[in-house]
């Protein structure tokens, strides 16, 4: 009897024993399921929870930067000057303001080479540098570190004498070319679009910086080194734009051995504006530090996936009006949309010619709304909200007697416009508007007022009354030459080129056919050619794209995007920029079902392109992103 009970207690033993093995197998492998739902790819040695990975799932805004204090550089300054502490105080705020911890740091604690335990080393015009320092510095960049510089880093010696640009061009692949002499009291500093750096700011934004710090313009000749903003400005200054353009950089970022740098040819406190001036600068200020800590941005880009670019070509009528059926024959031939404008007077005068020309596109019209020589006029006005109405209005209404006509853009005769005209605008129904009041961006801009939008179009590009009346171009190889430069600028920006061409210049028969040379070159190009219109709806739509990523591990990466408009988008593509070299990805859903998207890398920007041919109205979809790591 007891011989029985023993044996069947060590049964039970053996049965509580498996019992609990096996649970506590299931529960590692439920464990290691969540890990891998949550964090994607690992390793066992990635999950141990050891200081070092603990560190990898810290929040950014953990990441420690030291803010360097330089003696060095205080010396050089007039006695009494608070020019360095002004500039430390502003980088304080930024960074307060973004949650980032930050120390202070000597010259000696780079000397010293204490300054390893940061993620982030600033040099806030940091002009005199130690041999120490400088040698310092670039190992800490080449074995992973990152830098943040603005001006003119280690020209000068730490004694004050003159050592040059060599840092500039050893650790940044910078070429010095000039510094921004303060003859002017500020200059126009254009952002590109696309860009880690520039996730979430207009394509083509101006910055409006003071120049009583002589900011330093460079010139990119590293491919590691990639330019994000020039100070060239084709409003006002000469030369050949492009060439112009690169040797203009005043914003770059690149990597120097295993680490990274971004460097600002302006100081801080140098960027002057309103509101909206700030909260763009703030935004690249954060992407700034994104990227150096190897942080995720995205972006919707600005046009349909297959698109660098778009253009508009606007045909003007003036005189000799049938000028313009030059041009429509091209549009017909290249199969492109054309976007008119005429004053409704020679609209009216026109009729047979004005419903040949709405097969063509959309017809906009030029109203006379009062005289502004700048936006800066304080003598003349524009006229009152009730005559900006009453001639938007009637112009509309005048053209639109006109069989199958129907107007739904405008311009000013004189170009510029007020928030009297757009209110008059939107009540009038108008649906877009050209003007050369905006030169805050080469990308439209939606305007809401009321219930009411409308769509904004900048002048972006040189026109034919500039190019062959102002500058006195005949030969049909100058004008295309002209034309192709502000192509190629606003390729480089990401923009949209608009081009008016006027019935009694380029659209003349002599003339014409540079205009269908330069379509064919913008197709070469990749650039979307269309109407106003087309790009209206496009713009709408695509604004509307929601975007939310987090980094759930350093191998995985989760997205939202969202479409809470009213109708679908399609053709959309989402740059996500993961800010480093990744390879083996593989893009999946939590949600069973969900269509995958075609996807492309690019490898030198480290930029990850998802190709999505549709977004249903009030359609939300999340993605899985993984990938390995690749070891520099």
């Amino acid at each position: 009897m007891a011989v029985g009970l023993k044996n069947r207690l060590k049964v039970n033993q053996l049965i509580i024993f498996v019992s609990g093995l096996v649970l506590l197998t299931a529960s590692a492998l439920v464990f290691l399921l969540i890990l891998k739902n949550v964090y994607g790819k690992y390793d066992i040695s990635e999950i141990i929870p050891t200081k070092k990975n603990l560190y990898i799932f810290e929040s950014p805004t953990n990441f420690k930067v030291g803010l360097l204090y330089s003696k060095y550089t205080e010396n050089m300054l007039p006695q009494g000057s608070t020019w360095l502490s002004d500039n430390i105080s502003t980088w304080k705020t930024f960074f307060g303001n973004l949650k980032i911890s930050y120390e202070v740091i000597s010259d000696q604690t780079i000397e010293l080479g204490k300054h390893k335990q940061f993620n982030i080393i600033v040099l806030p015009g940091t002009k005199s540098l130690s041999d120490k320092e400088i040698n310092q510095i670039k190992k800490y960049v080449e074995e992973g570190g990152s830098i943040f510089s603005t001006s003119g880093t280690a020209s000068y010696s730490n004694d004050g004498k003159w050592r040059g640009w060599d840092f500039f061009s050893e650790v940044y692949g910078l070429k010095f070319t000039t510094e921004i002499k303060p003859d002017e009291h500020s200059k126009i500093h254009t952002l590109r679009g696309g860009l880690p750096l520039t996730a979430g700011i207009p394509t083509g934004f101006p910055l409006k910086i003071a120049t009583w710090d002589r900011p330093v313009s460079c010139e990119v000749l590293d491919p590691r080194t990639i330019q994000v903003s020039f100070w060239y400005n084709f409003r006002k200054e000469a030369g050949l734009v492009i060439e112009e353009i690169e040797k203009s950089a005043g914003i770059v970022y690149g990597t120097y051995g295993k680490g990274r740098f971004v460097w600002y040819g302006f100081e801080l406190n140098s960027v002057l504006g309103e509101q909206e001036d700030y909260v763009n600068f703030e935004k690249l200020f954060k992407n700034s530090i994104n990227w150096l800590i190897h942080a995720p941005t995205s972006l919707v880009k600005d046009w349909p996936s297959r698109y660098r670019a778009a253009a508009i070509i606007v045909p003007t009528l003036t005189t000799q009006v049938w000028n313009v059926k030059n041009v429509i024959n091209i549009a017909r031939n290249e199969r492109i949309p054309l976007t008119f404008l005429v004053e409704p007077n020679i609209a009216e005068e026109n009729k047979t010619l004005l419903q040949e020309m709405r097969n063509y596109g959309d017809v906009g019209n030029i109203i006379d709304i009062g005289y502004l020589e700048s936006v800066d006029d304080t003598v003349n006005k524009l006229f009152n909200y009730n005559s900006q109405f009453v001639r938007f209005k009637n112009g509309k209404t005048l053209v639109e007697k006109i069989p199958t006509v129907k107007v739904k853009g405008a311009v000013p005769m004189y170009g510029l416009y007020d928030e009297n005209s757009l209110q008059a605008l939107v009540h009038s129904d108008y649906e877009f508007v050209f003007t050369d009041s905006l030169t805050d961006r080469s990308v439209p801009k939606t305007i809401i007022r009321g219930e009411k939008k409308i769509v904004s179009f900048t002048k972006t590009a040189r026109d034919d009354y500039e190019v062959i009346r102002d500058y006195g171009l005949k030969d049909k190889n100058f004008q295309l030459y002209t034309y192709k430069e502000d192509v190629d600028r606003l390729l480089f920006e990401g923009g949209v080129y608009i081009l008016k061409v006027h019935t009694d210049y380029q659209c003349r028969p002599e003339y014409a056919s540079v205009i269908q040379d330069l379509i064919r070159y913008m197709k070469s190009q990749n650039i979307w050619i269309t109407s106003a219109s087309e790009i209206k709806d496009w713009w709408l739509s695509k604004t509307n794209l929601e975007l939310s990523t987090e980094a759930r591990s350093s191998r995985r990466m989760a997205i939202e995007i969202s479409n809470p408009g009213k109708v679908d988008v399609e053709n959309v593509d989402v740059q996500i920029n993961l800010n480093k070299p990744v390879k083996n990805i593989q893009i999946s859903s939590e949600i069973f079902g969900t269509k995958i998207p075609k996807y492309e890398i690019n490898p030198r920007t480290n930029s990850l392109h998802l190709k999505l041919k549709k977004m249903e109205a009030g359609e939300t979809v999340s993605y899985f992103i993984d990938y390995d790591n690749v070891t520099l």
